[in-house]
């Protein structure tokens, strides 16, 4: 094992730079310090990688009081996690930088000393300059929310969107789904499951084809379709929805669905191939995380949107470990390179 203190390496030991003034140079910089983030980070850091975390403290979760389905860890708070999850992977040598990734770039380093295989510059959101082999982005995503007064204000406290994270605290409530688009009919017979007491603002998916109508009618969900124009609550639970029509409606918890933006605008010079997804366009990788660029890897939300922390922490491991398989199948290619042109200088050497 490393014989420093993990503990006493900060990131201010990354700001150094070698003897031909470049950054120092990384096994694997991690973008993003949540549960994927993290997850790789644990992964990377047992399997002895020099491996620095890029985080600037604001995972998705941030809102909600506890995390639930993850097992293990039932209603435990999404901070906790991160504090044990850095404390982990600082056991096994990660170092951690308070910042963002502004720019992530490749470069061929011609030195005599370099590695043969392109490396990647990010710059990061203090204007520092890093160096790494590898990269994996676990940036995540944001949920914009509709523009209507007092729905961001309740979010991930009475303003909701996934039923396996929240459901069972809200179960027979007088709930709501408000429509987000054509998606949101699923979300509406999803919720139901949780209680009988529920009531479909399908505003933004109209119209509702009659069939759907009856459907959601069969389980007696309520349609309104009449624009919610304000939500109404204490900050901790909502008392009622204010209808476009002057109406109110008394509901508990509101569940809906933002429109999902990815963190992953730094990685736009590189032209990463994307895939089509019922939520957007999102980076496209393949089992092991790894982008369309060999060097570049990505887990979580960022990939998958609708993941749950479990699914999170299982794409983060997933994609460190190749980032390490990537530099392990690297040393391995260069050490062989190596030892055939020293045996071809021997060859020539005189006798």
């Amino acid at each position: 094992m490393n014989s420093a203190s993990p503990a006493s390496r900060t990131s201010d030991q990354h700001d150094q730079h070698d003897q031909h003034g470049r950054p120092d140079l990384h096994d694997v910089i991690v973008v993003g310090g949540g549960a994927a983030g993290l997850s790789a980070a644990l992964a990377l850091g047992r399997a002895r990688r020099d491996t620095l975390v890029l985080d600037l403290g604001a995972p998705r979760n941030r809102f909600a009081a506890g995390m639930h389905t993850v097992l293990g860890h039932e209603g435990l708070a999404p901070a906790e996690l991160l504090r044990r999850g850095r404390a982990e992977a600082a056991g096994y040598g990660v170092t951690f930088a308070a910042v963002g990734a502004a720019k992530v770039t490749e470069e061929r380093d011609d030195s005599p000393d370099a590695a043969t295989s392109p490396q990647l510059r990010v710059t990061d959101t203090a204007g520092v300059v890093r160096r790494a082999r590898a990269v994996v982005v676990a940036t995540g995503v944001t949920d914009r929310l509709p523009e209507i007064p007092g729905l961001a204000e309740h979010w991930g406290t009475a303003v909701l969107h996934c039923p396996y994270c929240h459901g069972w605290e809200v179960g027979d409530a007088r709930l709501g789904v408000l429509a987000a688009g054509p998606m949101s009919l699923h979300q509406a017979e999803l919720i139901r499951q949780w209680s009988d007491r529920l009531t479909f603002f399908s505003a933004a998916a109209e119209p509702l084809e009659q069939r759907a109508r009856e459907r959601l009618a069969a389980r007696d969900v309520v349609v309104e379709p009449s624009p919610v124009v304000e939500v109404v609550g204490d900050g901790e639970r909502l008392h009622r929805v204010q209808l476009a029509d002057g109406r109110q409606i008394a509901v508990d918890a509101l569940f809906t669905a933002g429109e999902l933006i990815p963190h992953d605008d730094f990685l736009d010079g590189l032209d990463l191939e994307r895939a089509d997804t019922p939520a957007g366009r999102f980076l496209a990788v393949d089992q092991g995380g790894r982008t369309s660029h060999e060097r570049i890897f990505a887990a979580g939300n960022i990939t998958q949107p609708m993941g749950t922390i479990p699914a999170a922490m299982s794409t983060g491991t997933s994609a460190g470990a190749m980032a390490s398989m990537t530099l392990v199948t690297e040393d391995f290619d260069r050490a062989e390179r190596a030892g055939r042109d020293l045996g071809r200088q021997a060859g020539r050497s005189p006798v």
